[in-house]
Formats: structure tokens, sequence, C-alpha cells
């Protein structure tokens, strides 16, 4: 989420914790999509790292977009470090290692995702093109060192950049590194919450394996197929995973406040300053034993922006966000809306889906989840490989999509945004296999294609 919340209002007990997570419990016909997506900019000649700084900077090219868009900018210490559109409810932000994320509007359906994702392209462009900045749509930067990239003037990724390389040996390539694609969706109770959550964390590799789309790392094959869900297994286990406990019987939004009140803090905002409590709990802080705020108990936004820094496969706020998928191409990114919420948005389709995994054991689950990253669709669960699983899920979603009936002004629905995955699908082959082929053959060992065939 581009920014971060504020609401001072000093929280007295657990119920408000548990009570602001309930308040996303809405009506199915209020169910929306929220999608985002991120992207790496690079020099267009040289195809070097975008400093921050200068006339052809990002900061010129956040400038340049809020004079198109007329949105609201973000500002900290007098940087521009983002956009809101007050209207639509839609956000650009920055990543650490200046990702350009947009945080789509929520949306009614998945074509409008498209056309929404259509004009944020469009608008990109115009400004970008004459600063000569393009756009990577990777899992991972394919070519850059981590001492290349570089750092964005916000204050909350100074804190984890500083705290990262104490809790994993990832973490600074998830910040600075990765880009990947998201979908944020709705619950209409919190039984229905529950079983949304279960059935998309364990069909969360099913998702890995189908934009697995980050094989190079410093313009050589690293080994895997989705570096990216490989690096988020060694960045900071405290706050990230499989969560198996969510599968337990008594699950529910008090559980989720349980398992965050534990999680390490990075930072608590006031003002403008984030001030760094890396490695302290919630729960301590809420007891007034936070050494930076003694006696002092934190605010609704405290734990608003808490949550935001915690990073399971699937993420609960007030809303359910799928956290699986490695950044692809723009043609590709209406795909994972359109397979997550034919699946969950449908109920036929999620009870095919719980019945799919239902008996799958967290021992199976995170065996499939940890070999995903290197192997792809041959990656097994008891005796099925993740393949046989994919195709199932997809022919789920299609259906689901179908009976949601949304249909585009050539009567297609929803299901018309899933072409690709079903093209992946035939093919046998993930992204990642797709381009280590022509690494192989048409680029001669080298990576600078992908610079051209998969900028936005």
């Amino acid at each position: 989420m581009a920014r971060d919340q504020i609401d001072m209002t000093p929280l007295q007990s657990r119920d408000e914790l548990v009570a602001w997570l309930e308040a996303g419990v809405k009506p199915p016909s209020e169910f929306r999509i929220g999608t985002e997506h991120e992207k790496t900019p690079f020099t267009l000649q040289g195809r070097e790292p975008v400093p921050y700084e200068g006339a052809r900077g990002i900061g010129a090219l956040l400038e340049g977009m809020k004079l198109l868009l007329g949105w609201e900018p973000i500002m900290e210490r007098g940087s521009i470090i983002g956009l809101y559109d007050v209207t639509g409810g839609g956000a650009i932000s920055l990543e650490p290692g200046g990702q350009f994320e947009l945080s789509g509007a929520p949306v009614e359906t998945v074509h409008q995702t498209q056309s929404e994702l259509m004009a944020h392209l469009a608008q990109v462009r115009e400004i970008a093109t004459p600063l000569g900045i393009g756009f990577l749509g990777l899992g991972m930067t394919p070519s850059w060192s981590r001492a290349q990239i570089p750092v964005m003037p916000k204050g909350r990724y100074k804190i984890m950049t500083n705290y990262m390389p104490k809790v994993g040996k990832y973490g600074l390539d998830m910040m600075y590194r990765t880009c990947t694609v998201q979908t944020n969706l709705d619950f209409s109770s919190e039984s229905d919450m529950v079983k949304k959550l279960r059935v998309s964390v364990a069909l969360q590799p099913i998702a890995t394996a189908l934009f697995a789309n980050s094989p190079f790392t410093e313009g050589k094959p690293n080994g895997f197929l989705s570096f990216r869900s490989e690096i988020w297994r060694d960045t900071d286990n405290a706050r990230s995973g499989m969560i198996p406990w969510a599968f337990e019987d008594g699950m529910g939004f008090e559980r989720w406040v349980d398992y965050a009140l534990d999680v390490p803090m990075y930072f608590v905002k006031r003002g403008d300053d984030y001030i760094d409590v890396a490695g302290s709990s919630f729960r301590d802080f809420f007891d007034g034993r936070n050494c930076a705020f003694p006696g002092e108990r934190p605010t609704l936004s405290d734990w608003a922006n808490h949550l935001s820094t915690i990073f399971p496969e699937v993420r609960l706020k007030r809303y359910l966000e799928m956290r699986g998928a490695d950044g692809v191409p723009w043609g590709r990114l209406p795909a994972l809306p359109a397979f997550w919420v034919g699946l969950l948005y449908d109920d036929t389709s999620l009870n095919a889906a719980w019945d799919i995994v239902k008996h799958w054991n967290a021992h199976e689950r995170q065996a499939l989840r940890d070999d995903v990253p290197r192997f792809g669709f041959k990656s097994r669960i008891r005796d099925r490989y993740l393949f046989e699983i994919a195709k199932e899920c997809l022919a789920l979603a299609h259906a689901g999509l179908r009976r949601r009936g949304h249909v585009d002004h050539l009567g297609r629905d929803e299901g018309r945004h899933l072409e690709p995955l079903d093209q992946i699908v035939d093919s046998g082959r993930t992204p990642a296999e797709e381009m280590l082929e022509k690494f192989n053959g048409a680029w001669h060992g080298c990576v600078e294609p992908a610079y051209q065939e998969y900028a936005f």
C-alpha cells in the first residue's frame, strides 16, 4: 500500500485490533478487485538503474505524472515519493530500489482492471519515454548487482535496510531487486475469510509456477525458475511463509491478531519521522513496553502500518492479498486477478479448490512451496505433479469467471484474461523455462534482449 495510515487514536484493548480487521467484511455484492504491480525502471540508453535525483530521475518521473494526472503528491521530507488518486483510490508508490508500483483502485471486474492498467501504462510512457526511462516486467532485475541499485528517499526503507541482514540472507535482494504482481480480494464473513485464506495459501505455489519469471541474477541463470520466490524463503521467517497455524481449529481474525502481535516491528511513524524500533514486538508496544516510547500505547495507524510489514504468502488486512507471483510483462498482468477471482469469488469453484487442498498437511504444503522456485510445474505434492493441479485450477478459474457472467463489449467473460495462462499450461513450461531457452538459443547467452522483449 502506498500510504502509511494516519489515525492517532491510542488503542485500549486487543478487541480493537480484531475489530479493525473485522471491518473488512462486506456483502458479496460489494466485493472488489484491487491489483498492484511493480516494474523496474531502467535507462533506455545503457540499461542502467535509474537514480531518484536529477532531471531524468525517478523524482522527475513522479513530478511529471503528478502534472499529467492531477493526483495528490505523497511527500516525505520535501521529496515526492508517490501519488494518490483522491477520487478513484488508486496510488503510485516507490519500492526501495525505485521499482514503480501501481496500486490499482478497487474495481468490480477484471475487464476494469485491464482498462485501468492500459491507461496507467499509456500515462507512464508519456512521461517516462522523454526522460529516457523504460520499464521491465520480470520478477527480478536480470543484470544488476545490489550495489548498483539506488536507494529511494523513504525513511522506512532505511530502517528495513539496516535490519534485513540480521534476519535472513536475501532481505536486501527482496527490497532492491524484485518485482511482484498481487491481487487484493474481499470476504463476506470470518468463515469466508478463513476458507479463502486456506485455499489461497495452499495454492499460492500454483501462481508462483504460472508466473515464474526470475531465472537470472547478474546476467547469468541462477538455477531457479522463480528466484524471487526463493528469496522469500530466506528474507525474514518471523514474518513470511506458509502460516501453518491458519489451518488449525480456531482460526479467525483473533488468531491473526495474536500472530501479528508477535511479529517483530520495523518502525513507528510520528509526524514525518520514522522511529527505528526494529526487532521489538507489537505486543510489547501494546503493553506500553516499547523502549522508544516507554509507557505509550500504539495507535490504530501504528497497527495498520505494522500489518503492512508482515509478508506471508497470503496476507490478511481488511482484505486478502495474494503474494506468490513474480512481476510479469503487461500482457500477463490481468491474468493474476483473473486466476484468483475465478477461484475465490465463485462458491462452486472455491469449494472445488478446497476439495483439492483440504487433505494436504502442513509438511506437504511447505515442501511444495520449497520446491516450486526451482522445479516449477515439476514440483510434486503427494502423488501429483504441480502441473496437473495447475491445469485443474485454471479450469476452475475459467468456470468461476464464466458463472460470474461479467462480459466485455464483445460479449467475452473475464476468462479471456486467463489466455496467457492457458498458453503456458498448453506449452507445459513456465515463462522462466521459455526465457532460459531463449538465453541458451536466440539470445546467445546474454540477458540484454530481455530489456526489449519483456519491457512494458
